[in-house]
């Protein structure tokens, strides 16, 4: 005797063995043999054999129409078996009811099922809606294939135009279209930006650069809210020096100056200014929350995102022939460039000029600074001298220079980057380490240093930049910077551009004030600051990165260049000469010294990458110099991109 059951939702035939009340012993057509419960038995039968069964029901099922079985079934619940009977007009035998069980098992639409081997008739109100779903499924599928296929032939569909950005930032992996563009992706083998390139919708890897940023990191859009910048204090006392800033030709948010008061029989005075937003902006004001939100101006070349709105900037940064509120560091130094005392001051100062660059370098270099400072040249014989403390600075330090064997390069767009395919960009790289860059660096050094010092004297909390195993990170204890020298380092001297440097320069005004600070020890909140500034500006960083190797990619498609020298970091890891431009050359021998020169073959660009392909030609006879490994690093961030 044989016997149909049912097993994990499919139909099975098998030759009873051994049968009891609740369970019986069978042996499947392969061999196999188990044990099953008797309420799984749907049927029993003779013959044909248990391996022929389903496979003589299966092409009768097939020739039954389910929309002809539920036209021919009255409502309510049925067994099948009742129900083959009335279909063939006679007690069916075991092939045919396995048959109609099949039809209907395979017909979920039309018949419920409702238990063991019983069904009920769809109500048609249901039926109807699920038929109708049943269609627009199929009609779905059907258009994306189409639309797949489309793709794959690089013809971008109507549907997509408005679905672009969706499609290449954030992917609803329900919809139909999703789902047809990345069966067109696998088709392919392209990735999203390359099948939408080829397909004509993305004309600028630009936009896509910057688009993809400001999804992750700027959702609403960059648009500040309309909120004033909140009035200065007026009632600080005045210092009695004039100062100066020096930045390159396009920095705005201008955070430093200095000031140097001679001190006959003592030798001088050295004001560090750093601009005062904190005495206006208050902790947990808009304004707050809105440089809270951002955590730092977002550099890229010939852009940048700014912490603060220019209005409220324009405000407080050091403009020459203004007067500004500062938090002021004095150093009273000796002849012997020694420091001998310092102090703390919440004052107006007045900033006499902005020094810029290009119009300082020329006359106040590496061979110009020792000699003689020319009388006709503002503020020469006070750079000269911030010049010589700033080396002195650094022998105490007894680290070298933060700027030394680092090249700058600053990129110029020439056009709207409305339209960024028909810009030209120029690259000037600039090496640095320049009189100019050192005492900048060294004097930004001391007043982190000190201020951070001072905080850690007070116990009052500070976020703090510490380095130990080559490692920086951000701490809220006052921990040595290896890499400086420093006992502690705290940023404090960039608070229109940088978060950290705002919070911090609120603690040290309620220090200097005598108030209770924002923050208290241990805070949860500064904490959370401190996460989430060191990843912003880390992604902020990156982008920066990125977007400059899109402009190097231009500058070398612009010149036509099919070769380029590069210098050897480490194995096959290049640096490309004059570009801040690090890759790996899989065709370079792999035995290849930190330092040693190459000749490279350029033989392709990714812009959507952005990527080169390169191909070593020879190892070049006369190695040069190699530059530092570090394209800025944390020693140099005070100056950062302006």
């Amino acid at each position: 005797m044989n016997l149909l059951f049912e097993e994990e939702g499919s139909f099975k035939a098998a030759t009873i063995l051994a049968d009891n009340e609740t369970s019986l012993q069978v042996e499947m057509p392969s061999g196999k043999r188990s044990k099953i419960k008797a309420a799984s038995v749907l049927l029993r039968f003779a013959a044909p054999g248990a391996g022929q069964l389903l496979e003589q029901a299966a092409p009768l099922a097939a020739e039954i129409e389910a929309e002809f079985l539920w036209e021919c079934v009255s409502d309510g619940e049925f067994s099948f078996l009742d129900f083959a009977r009335d279909y063939y007009g006679h007690d069916p035998a075991p092939v045919e009811a396995a048959a109609v069980l099949l039809a209907l098992h395979a017909a979920p639409i039309h018949f419920h099922r409702k238990g063991k081997g019983h069904f009920k008739k769809a109500p048609a109100d249901i039926l109807a809606a699920a038929l109708a779903n049943l269609e627009k499924k199929r009609q779905q599928a059907q258009a994306m294939e189409g639309w797949s296929a489309e793709l794959s032939a690089f013809r971008l569909p109507p549907e997509f135009v408005p679905l672009i950005d969706a499609l290449l930032y954030a992917p609803d992996r329900n919809k139909p279209e999703t789902k047809a563009f990345e069966a067109a992706c696998a088709a392919t083998g392209l990735s999203p930006a390359q099948l939408l390139q080829r397909c004509g919708a993305i004309q600028s890897a630009y936009h896509l650069h910057y688009k993809r940023f400001l999804h992750e990191q700027f959702p609403k859009g960059t648009a500040f809210p309309d909120l004033p910048a909140p009035a200065l204090p007026d009632n600080l006392p005045r210092a009695e020096v004039r100062a100066f800033s020096i930045d390159d030709a396009n920095t705005t948010e201008i955070d430093d100056a200095f000031s140097v008061t001679w001190l006959p029989g003592i030798g001088s005075r050295i004001g560090i200014h750093i601009a005062a937003p904190g005495l206006a902006i208050t902790h947990g004001s808009p304004l707050d929350g809105v440089a809270r939100a951002r955590l730092s101006t977002v550099y890229m070349p010939g852009n940048k995102i700014t912490m603060l709105p220019e209005q409220v900037v324009g405000s407080y940064t050091l403009a020459g022939g203004a007067d500004c509120p500062t938090v002021s560091l004095y150093l009273t130094v000796n002849e012997h460039y020694e420091i001998t005392a310092h102090e703390s001051r919440l004052e107006i100062v007045h900033i006499a000029d902005n020094l810029r660059h290009h119009d300082v370098e020329p006359w106040f270099n590496q061979a110009t600074a020792d000699g003689p400072p020319p009388a006709d040249r503002p503020f020469a014989r006070e750079l000269q001298h911030l010049w010589r403390f700033a080396n002195a600075c650094e022998g105490r330090r007894g680290k070298p220079s933060a700027t030394q064997g680092v090249n700058d390069y600053n990129f110029a767009i020439e056009g709207s980057l409305d339209d960024p395919e028909s810009c030209t960009v120029h690259i000037e790289e600039r090496k640095r380490g320049s009189p100019l860059d050192k005492l900048v660096a060294e004097l930004m050094i001391v007043a982190n240093s000190t201020w951070g010092g001072l905080l850690a004297e007070h116990r009052i909390a500070c976020l703090y930049r510490s380095q130990t195993m080559g490692k920086a990170r951000m701490t809220t204890a006052p921990q040595p910077h290896e890499g400086l020298g420093v006992p502690q380092y705290a940023w404090m001297t960039s608070p229109l551009r940088r978060y950290c440097d705002l919070v911090n320069q609120w603690q040290l005004i309620a220090c200097l004030q005598e108030k209770t600070p924002a923050f208290a020890q241990k805070s949860a909140e500064l904490f959370a600051v401190m996460r989430d500034f060191e990843l912003t500006y880390g992604a902020y960083g990156e982008f920066q990165r990125l977007m400059e190797r899109y402009w190097c990619l231009r500058w070398l498609q612009q010149r036509g260049i099919s070769e380029i020298d590069a210098t050897v970091r480490r194995e096959q890891l290049v640096k490309l000469d004059h570009l801040p431009f690090l890759v790996r050359v899989p065709s370079a021998p792999a035995d290849l010294q930190t330092g040693q020169r190459l000749r490279l073959a350029l033989e392709g660009i990714d812009l959507l990458g952005p990527e080169a392909e390169l191909r070593f030609v020879e190892l070049l006879a006369s190695p040069a110099a190699a530059e530092s490994p570090a394209e800025g690093g944390d020693e140099t961030e005070e100056d950062g991109p302006a």
